[in-house]
């Protein structure tokens, strides 16, 4: 049992980096299943519900732009982490200006998106959907989230609006294209090793059916 919203989502730029990238940033055509699902978890995410997404709609055309980046090269290591909480204090600030790196990026610029997500009970949870759904379309209707969406990276926020069932939508983009295999989501099975799921994604008339994640290959 399932019950499924519509986000219509934009933004200036948007980074959905593939992985085959290992420094340089360089964004899938179109949003990810994964990043979509953030999205919608954005507004509401408890540990009783799911998320799967069912189908994405490009709204505008797909254009890029390069941009170069300062980033920082390093993360506080969990080591020192556990250091400074069994001595109860410690160094763990990162000196940018030691650490500063430029990188070169490949980003999504003008994007909008229309989101088909399916709303559904956890396994093992006895609470009624219907709580949920109601949850989530309050919140959606008023513009709260948990914290802000975003598309891809944090800098790159979002603006989000809920469709409702009798509202007049604005055509997809009306291009036909591949768009290769596409990072799905992750599976979490195993926490502490979480593999990646891809799809061959297709873009029929500015339209990505995103399939179950069971049928994603590993």
């Amino acid at each position: 049992m399932s019950a499924r919203f519509c986000l219509e989502v934009a933004g200036a730029f948007a980074c959905f980096t593939r992985p085959e990238m290992k420094v340089e940033r360089v964004s899938y055509d179109v949003i990810t299943p994964s990043a979509a699902r953030a999205v919608f978890e954005s507004i509401l995410w408890k540990p009783a519900i799911r998320w799967q997404v069912r189908r994405i709609e490009v709204l505008r055309p797909i254009r890029f732009i390069n941009l170069r980046r300062n980033e920082v090269s390093a993360v506080v290591s969990t080591r020192n982490v556990q250091q400074a909480m069994n001595a109860g204090s410690g160094q763990l600030a990162l000196y940018i200006e030691e650490e500063r790196q430029q990188r070169a990026g490949y980003f999504l610029r003008d994007v909008a998106y229309r989101l088909h997500a399916d709303l559904s009970l956890a396994p093992g949870c006895t609470e009624p959907l219907m709580k949920y759904t109601e949850m989530f379309a309050r919140r959606a209707r008023k513009g709260q989230c948990v914290n802000q969406p975003y598309l891809g990276c944090r800098e790159f926020a979002a603006q989000f609006k809920l469709l409702e069932t009798d509202e007049p939508l604005t055509p997809a983009l009306a291009e036909t294209r591949p768009l290769g295999w596409m990072l799905h989501d992750l599976d979490f099975r195993t926490p502490a090793d979480p593999q990646p799921r891809f799809f061959n994604a297709q873009m029929l008339n500015g339209v990505v059916d995103v399939p179950p994640f069971e049928e994603a290959w590993a």
